[in-house]
C-alpha cells in the first residue's frame, strides 16, 4: 500500500471511530439509571424514557430537520428554534445544538428539565402520543437491582 492510500485508510479508521464514540442508543434500565443520577425522579423516570424513545429511539445522534427551517438534536429532540443555536451556544438552555448529539447525555437532560418545567411532558409530540395516560409507559421496576 502506499504512503497516500495508507493516510487515507487511517483517515478514514480515524473518523469512523470518532463518530462511533460520540453516538449512542441506550436501552431502558442504564438510561433509567442516568435519569436517577442527575435527579429525576424516579416516578416520573417511565414518562421520560417513554418520550426518549418515542422521539428519538433513545439515539443520541439523531437529528431531524423540520419545515420551519429549525431542526431538532439528540435523545430528547431539542429544538434549534427555541432551546439552543446551531454552531454557538443560545438559546433559552444556552448550548450549541450540536452538543446534545453527543453519547454524553448530562447537558440534554438539564434542558429537557427546563423544557419540562415550562411546558410539561405535553411539549414532546410523540410522548402525547404514545406516552400520555400511561399508553405504553416501559416498566423500570427491574433496574433498580
Amino acid at each position: 500500500m502506499t504512503y497516500p492510500n495508507k493516510l487515507i485508510s487511517l483517515v478514514l479508521i480515524a473518523l469512523i471511530t470518532l463518530d462511533s464514540t460520540q453516538a449512542k442508543v441506550f436501552q431502558k434500565c442504564p438510561l433509567a439509571k442516568l435519569l436517577d443520577s442527575n435527579q429525576i425522579s424516579r416516578t416520573l423516570i417511565s414518562n421520560w424514557i417513554c418520550l426518549i424513545q418515542a422521539e428519538s429511539g433513545a439515539d443520541t445522534s439523531k437529528k431531524t430537520s423540520l419545515d420551519n427551517l429549525s431542526a431538532s438534536y439528540g435523545i430528547f429532540q431539542i429544538n434549534s428554534k427555541e432551546w439552543c443555536r446551531v454552531g454557538r451556544k443560545g438559546g433559552k438552555c444556552n448550548k450549541d445544538c450540536e452538543d446534545y448529539l453527543t453519547d454524553d447525555i448530562t447537558d440534554d437532560i438539564e434542558c429537557a428539565k427546563q423544557i419540562y418545567r415550562d411546558h410539561g411532558f405535553s411539549y414532546w409530540k410523540g410522548w402525547t402520543t404514545k406516552c400520555k395516560q400511561n399508553k405504553r409507559l416501559p416498566d423500570i421496576s427491574g433496574c433498580w437491582n
